[in-house]
Formats: C-alpha cells, sequence, structure tokens
C-alpha cells in the first residue's frame, strides 16, 4: 500500500495542513520537539486507531481544541481509498470510503503499517516480557486464530493462579488443578509450536535485512527459550505433553508461591549477534540495528500474508548508527512507502531518491 496524502486538523501541536508524500523514501526532518513524531503517530493511527505511544484520545487533540481529524487518501488492494479519524469528547468516529464504522479496528483489514520507534530498543535491553509481547502480536496480526488462543490461555493461567492462591487456605482443591492443567498445555502448545514457526521467518527476513545494515560484517539470528526445557522443534501434541510433565514437576513450587511457574507466559525469545546475546554484549548502534532488521522482517512477513507491502515507519531511527547503516536505511529499502525523521542536517543530505518535509513548530514544509 502506499499513502497519497495526509490531511490533519487540530491534531497535537501540528497546524492545520496536508502532505502529499512521495512513493519511496520521506525523510521528515527538524529540532526535536517540532512535531515530527506526532506526523509518524497520525500515520499510524489508520492502523487500528491507537498510539504507538500509548497515549490517550484525548491527549491527541491540540491544546484548548474540542475536535481533532485526520483524513488520508490511501492505495491498498489495488484501488483508491480514503479514511476519516475523527477525535471529539476522548472518542473516535471512524470512516471508510465515507462509511462511517462502529470500531477503529476496521481500519486494520484497509491499512497496514509498521513502525519503529526508540521505545523498541527495550525489546533488547529489558526483559522477557516485552519479547514475548513482540512475537504475540506479530502471531495474532499473521493469525485471528492465535489472538484467541492467547486470550483463552491467559483466562485459564488467571484462574489456574486463583486456585493455587485457595489451595493455600483449602489443601483439598488440589485435586481440581488437573483440569486447568489439561486446558493449558494444549492452548501453550500451540503457542509455543507458532511462535517457533513465526521465529524461523523472523530469523530468515531479519537476517538478511541485518546483513545489509552492517555490511555483512554481523549475524542476527533468533532462538526459542522455553523455561521449561521444551523443545520448541517438536509437534504440537509432543509439547503439550511435556508441558504435562513441567506442570506435575514443579507443582509443589507453584503451592509455594501461589503462581504458574512454567509455561509460555515465562518463555523468552533469545536474540543473537555474531553468536552472543545481545542483551549482554551488543553495543547500542548494534541494538538499534537488530530492531530494526526486526522491524523490516515483521514488514516482510506481514506482505507475504496479506499481499500488501505496509508503509514503514521510522521515529529517530539514524540517531547512533554510522554512515554505512544510516546509507542503507536511507536508500536500500526497495519496494516500501518509508518514513523517517531525524534531527541531524548531514541525514537528509545522503538521500538519494525521495522527499523531504522539514517540521519547525509544527508547521511542515
Amino acid at each position: 500500500m502506499k499513502v497519497l496524502g495526509l490531511q490533519f486538523e487540530n491534531y497535537r501541536n501540528l497546524k492545520n495542513g496536508y502532505i502529499k508524500p512521495c512513493e519511496s523514501v520521506n525523510v521528515i526532518y527538524g529540532e526535536n520537539a517540532q512535531g515530527k513524531t506526532n506526523l509518524l503517530e497520525a500515520l499510524w493511527l489508520f492502523c487500528g486507531g491507537h498510539s504507538f505511544r500509548g497515549s490517550k484520545d484525548n491527549e491527541l487533540v491540540a491544546f484548548e481544541k474540542k475536535f481533532a481529524v485526520l483524513n488520508s487518501v490511501f492505495y491498498s488492494f489495488e484501488r483508491e481509498q480514503n479514511a476519516q479519524i475523527k477525535i471529539i469528547n476522548g472518542k473516535k468516529e471512524i470512516k471508510i470510503n465515507d462509511v462511517p464504522k462502529k470500531s477503529s479496528s476496521a481500519l486494520i483489514e484497509k491499512y497496514n503499517a509498521v513502525v519503529f520507534s526508540p521505545e523498541h530498543l527495550t525489546l533488547i535491553k529489558r526483559g522477557p516480557s516485552l519479547r514475548r509481547n513482540f512475537i504475540d502480536s506479530a502471531i495474532c496480526r499473521e493469525k485471528l486464530k492465535n489472538a484467541v488462543i492467547i486470550s483463552k490461555y491467559n483466562k485459564t493461567l488467571n484462574q489456574r493462579n486463583s486456585l493455587l492462591k485457595d489451595i493455600f487456605k483449602h489443601p483439598e482443591l488440589k485435586d481440581t488443578l488437573e483440569i486447568w492443567d489439561d486446558a493449558l498445555c494444549v492452548l501453550g502448545a500451540s503457542i509455543i509450536f507458532q511462535r517457533n514457526k513465526f521465529l524461523k521467518q523472523l530469523t530468515e527476513f531479519a537476517g538478511e535485512y541485518h546483513k545489509g545494515i552492517s555490511q555483512n560484517s554481523e549475524t542476527l539470528k533468533f532462538s526459542y527459550f522455553s523455561n521449561a526445557g521444551i523443545d520448541p522443534e517438536d509437534e504440537e501434541k509432543e509439547i503439550s505433553k511435556k508441558l504435562k510433565q513441567a506442570f506435575i514437576k514443579y507443582r509443589n513450587d507453584d503451592f509455594n508461591t501461589g503462581y504458574t511457574n512454567v509455561g509460555p507466559h515465562r518463555d523468552d525469545i533469545n536474540i543473537i549477534i555474531n553468536s552472543k546475546k545481545a542483551k549482554n554484549y551488543a553495543s547500542q548502534g548494534q541494538q538499534r540495528s537488530a530492531v530494526l532488521s526486526m522491524k523490516l522482517a515483521e514488514a516482510e512477513i506481514l506482505t507475504k500474508r496479506t499481499g500488501e507491502k505496509p508503509i514503514i515507519l521510522l521515529d529517530d531511527v539514524l540517531s547512533e548508527l554510522d554512515n554505512s547503516r544510516q546509507e542503507f536505511l536511507l536508500n536500500k529499502i526497495e519496494n516500501y512507502q518509508v518514513f523517517i525523521t531525524c534531527c541531524e542536517k548531514s541525514n537528509k543530505k545522503q538521500l538519494k531518491k525521495g522527499k523531504i518535509f522539514k517540521v519547525e513548530k509544527g508547521k511542515i514544509i
């Protein structure tokens, strides 16, 4: 897909206006706090109506204004389409091709994007929950069935944990634990299997992007870590059987702690650069490159699934990257429409083909 035009009114600090991006790389240049990220956020909202910065709807409306409106014209699924998001009284009103929609989720079927922001660097730096959330979000976008399974797993897990707390006071309830174990084993096996399947695709695509970004000086790989010692390469039935054995093995620990100690909710994703764990050994530039490669690979996987190339939004991506890595992002991402924000004057000079927008005090030139 391609964004053909974006109109904004009363959105954040942006002055009311309209932009017409090019089909390749669009560099959004300006000093800090001028509105560059706000423009990317406005584009991202059309993916489903949620800010990638976690902002509430009423925070998207300009100060002392009662509403904000975004209009986008885009080419998707072999035709030109349009969408409108109106934010009023803390809620969104959605129109797609001039037809009102009940929910912003209707946008997902029409508009597709992948976003990188500095917050995504925490995928490597922080705990396993962020890496699990990244891969779960990806497999849910790949198949709706996966979202249903993960939701059921989490609900069943909460019920099992509640039972474990009750067992401390009522030991006679121990016999009922097996009911929840059986359900968790089936659901958990499916989650582990699908996560590992996605990781193989991620390794293939992200590995190639990382070679390009690093000028063939680094390798990037991913592996699945099960805290229950399960081999993710097994078939689902075998994974389910081994999960059941793990639940039995750690049952006393569960009784003592009051929560479930093993399962996909405790697993992790190993991110490995040049045969070493990125979390422990990678530099800031290497970590940034690795997450960028993951995001670009996510775009490839989405393209493979939907047949439509998502737009790529890269916020403050060029800082802490050397010239060769900047060169790759500006000039070597082919066949995608890309939006990149940056502050440094030198960055825009590297662009060989594309369009440059300057943002100053909310005004886009």
